[in-house]
């Protein structure tokens, strides 16, 4: 088995997503390391707090400068992190007395942290791209299926009639609200993490704060105290990742339910071969949809049990976050490219959802309670009345029609079209809540 599915040659294409996995890999690791080093350099030059002809010359020499991420293995086996290990190397390649002046009043954290929100800030950037897309064709998918009519189900019953249309835009729901959440999502997590070795930047003191507004001014992160034990930015973006994960989960397990063999109401995706029974298109998409949610549940409670770091820097948990968040970037992105070919390859199969409505007349038993008991038939009553009417041996609307003599057109009131009209508005409404761009 592989040791990780976003990693496995074999299995990769399906689970995992290039570009994030290429972002959260180890030389990318160790760039954006490189890369705070270097502004920090240029921020504490800025200020003077380092000579500016040092800060110079690490800027120069640290502007292109790639680092092998073996090169660091051995220190960081014996360190626990790679920065003592990287800070050794940026040293040999600088040179000179610049070189003393590197990582002045830093702590491995404050590298380590700030290095994963510019990986963070980039993944957002992928992740946002792809889900406005995604719900821009939900969206043109809910217009064109608007007045499709099907069988609404809860609890795995049928209900009462709604549209294809609206069923998407429920799809589209979570992810509108995921969208949302994006500007007060990158305000809390994009800042950067400066305090030293105990996070109040005892070294430097009383320039601390001045050194972090620059460091942020020079990677376009927002500054503020240190929050090395206050894990909320890690715990935000997961929790942001689980929500647009479970919209997605939502959506693939519709799609499987409604391509059942006895369903086949919809069809999507490209399909997947059985090895043995060629008349099967299994629903790959849809299922690793499914199972990346499920993965990225089980990295979230990883991520929790990292939020609640010991005293001043706890090396216990921390390695948690390095595990887990990249995990859950990848699954995430992958789910929503997944997605996006679902939604753009949705097909509605008119026999199937033609022949559902045809069989449950019962569809339309909750509009015939009230239609009785705006007749007058008390609540009660009614419900008993159309309950032993869609559950008799006799034709539903047969049934209706003897139970009580009322003067009721009953083909127009339980006409399935009545339901189009509230169905779309709902559509609407769930649309409307995104900000036009």
């Amino acid at each position: 088995m592989p040791v990780s599915l976003f990693s496995s040659s074999i299995h990769s294409p399906l689970f995992a997503d290039d570009d994030l996995a290429r972002l959260f890999d180890d030389a990318s690791d160790v760039a954006h390391m490189v890369q705070v080093e270097r502004a920090l350099a240029i921020a504490e030059g800025s200020l003077e707090i380092i000579p500016a002809d040092a800060a110079h010359a690490i800027a120069e020499t640290l502007q292109n400068l790639r680092i092998e991420p073996a090169d660091l293995a051995e220190g960081t086996r014996s360190a626990g992190v790679p920065v003592p290990a990287l800070v050794s190397e940026l040293r040999k390649q600088v040179g000179g007395a610049a070189a003393n002046w590197i990582h002045w009043g830093a702590t491995s954290q404050d590298i380590i942290d700030t290095a994963m929100i510019l990986q963070v800030k980039v993944a957002l950037g992928l992740q946002s791209a792809r889900l406005e897309k995604l719900i821009d064709t939900l969206e043109r998918q809910s217009e064109r299926f608007a007045t499709r009519l099907m069988a609404g189900r809860t609890r795995s019953q049928v209900s009462t009639p709604i549209t294809l249309g609206y069923r998407i835009a429920q799809w589209a729901h979570p992810l509108i609200d995921a969208e949302a959440a994006l500007p007060e999502l990158r305000r809390t997590v994009l800042r950067v993490q400066f305090g030293g070795a105990s996070g109040v930047n005892a070294a430097i003191a009383p320039a601390g704060p001045a050194v972090a507004e620059a460091l942020a001014r020079e990677l376009d992160l927002a500054a503020g105290p240190s929050w090395h034990v206050n894990r909320t930015p890690v715990l935000a973006v997961a929790a942001w990742l689980q929500q647009v994960s479970a919209g997605l989960a939502k959506m693939a397990g519709d799609l499987i339910l409604l391509g059942r063999s006895e369903i086949a109401e919809l069809s999507s995706g490209t399909g997947g071969g059985s090895s043995t029974m060629p008349q099967k298109a299994n629903p790959v998409q849809s299922e690793t949809i499914l199972a990346l949610n499920r993965i990225v549940i089980a990295a979230q409670a990883g991520l929790a049990s990292a939020g609640s770091p010991l005293e001043e820097r706890d090396g216990s948990v921390w390695p948690l976050e390095w595990h887990f968040l990249p995990q859950m970037m990848i699954a995430v992105g992958t789910a929503l490219t997944h997605a996006q070919m679902l939604a753009e390859t949705l097909v509605a199969n008119e026999t199937g959802l033609d022949g559902t409505l045809d069989a449950h007349p019962e569809l339309m038993a909750e509009t015939a309670s009230f239609v009785l008991a705006r007749h007058g038939v008390p609540r009660a009553e009614a419900k008993k009345l159309v309950g032993d009417a869609a559950t008799g041996s006799s034709p539903f609307l047969e049934s209706l029609k003897s139970a009580l003599d009322l003067d009721v057109d009953w083909d127009q009131e339980l006409s399935l079209q009545s339901a189009i009209a509230p169905a779309s508005e709902m559509s609407k409404q769930i649309f409307a809540r995104r900000p036009r761009r």
